[in-house]
């Protein structure tokens, strides 16, 4: 009995550090598959692409940890781009005063980041005050985003969204650049991070997170503000995919209403892959930051070793599968030991 013990102690240490031992064989893999991986460049490609995936997985963490899902985060981030982009080469049309207003940078940023918090809100109401499912609330949401974002232009893309020094909106394209050799989606990245790692482990709000996604009638019980929390929540999902549609519109100085198709996968995957239970009640931020090195190993490096475009979706399917029936085996692993530690005592 005590050597089975021991032995399932193991598996569960060996199971908790996986996504490191995960990320380490990937990019060793990687290194020997293909001779330009392991490099400076490649490595800052790997990083514009992780900012994105880890701020949007940053998001879907708050939301996976309640309990819930949210399929509407790669269509927000297109239409914050396509809102940004608009902006700043069409500025706003007042048609009945016959004025067009040309905003600065700031207020650009905010404005499309209130579009997507805008959205999560309406996410929240959805799921909270209407009780409609998540996974069917934000699937309507996604599809409102994507029309919205193709609405916005007819279809169209705005290229060249670099504005006009004479109109005041220049500068916008500071999001795509870098920084003494560091993206500034990776810096937006570190900095969402630390203020969602405070917010999760050193807040009450964090807690309640948490006691939501664990037992949402019990955290009801103690006080905990469901409804309020949850939409919260939500809002900051909406929060990050907007921040990242920005960036991604940067980074191509254009915005495109497509942009974001498929990403609600990478960041699902890198939360997931990060120990972010689809159960609820459990996760992290730097757990989904590792995710999102994940996602952005296996895409770069499938790439540039000329994996065909559907057998990355394919192989990416198969890795959130295994991390979900990995993260099942071991919640019924603690289980086990926790009734054999109670049988013991």
């Amino acid at each position: 009995m005590l050597k089975k013990q021991k032995n399932m102690n193991w598996v569960m240490t060996l199971l908790k550090g996986r996504t490191f031992l995960i990320l380490a064989v990937l990019v060793v893999f990687f290194s020997f598959a293909s001779p330009n991986f392991f490099t400076i460049n490649t490595g800052l490609t790997v990083a514009k692409h992780v900012a994105l995936y880890g701020i949007m997985g940053i998001g879907m963490t708050f939301v996976i940890i309640t309990g819930g899902i949210d399929l509407s985060v790669g269509a927000v981030a297109g239409f914050a781009g396509m809102i940004a982009g608009g902006l700043i080469n069409e500025g706003l049309k007042i048609g009945f005063l016959g004025i067009t207003i040309y905003f600065s940078v700031p207020w650009v940023i905010l404005i499309s980041a209130l579009c997507g918090v805008l959205i999560g809100w309406l996410n929240g109401i959805i799921i909270t005050k209407f009780r409609v499912a998540p996974f069917i609330a934000t699937l309507g949401t996604m599809n409102v985003a994507r029309g919205l974002a193709n609405l916005r232009s007819n279809g169209a893309t705005f290229s060249n969204i670099v504005g006009k020094k004479p109109l005041g909106n220049t500068g916008f394209d500071i999001l795509g650049q870098s920084f003494l050799g560091i993206p500034a989606g990776v810096i937006i990245l570190i900095i969402i991070a630390i203020i969602a790692a405070i917010l999760l482990k050193s807040t009450s709000f964090g807690w309640h997170i948490f006691a939501i996604g664990g037992n949402e009638k019990a955290a009801k019980l103690s006080g905990v503000k469901v409804a309020k929390d949850t939409t919260i929540v939500y809002m900051f999902s909406g929060l990050c995919s907007a921040i990242v549609g920005m960036i991604a519109a940067a980074q191509l100085v254009a915005s495109h209403p497509a942009t974001g198709e498929g990403w609600e996968m990478n960041a699902i995957s890198a939360a997931v892959l990060g120990g972010t239970s689809m159960a609820g009640g459990i996760g992290s931020v730097g757990g989904t930051i590792i995710g999102a090195f994940i996602i952005g190993v296996i895409n770069d490096g499938m790439t540039m070793c000329g994996v065909s475009e559907f057998w990355q979706k394919v192989i990416k399917g198969i890795v959130v599968i295994a991390a979900v029936v990995v993260d099942q085996f071991q919640r019924n692993l603690q289980a086990k030991i926790a009734l054999q530690a109670r049988n013991a005592q």
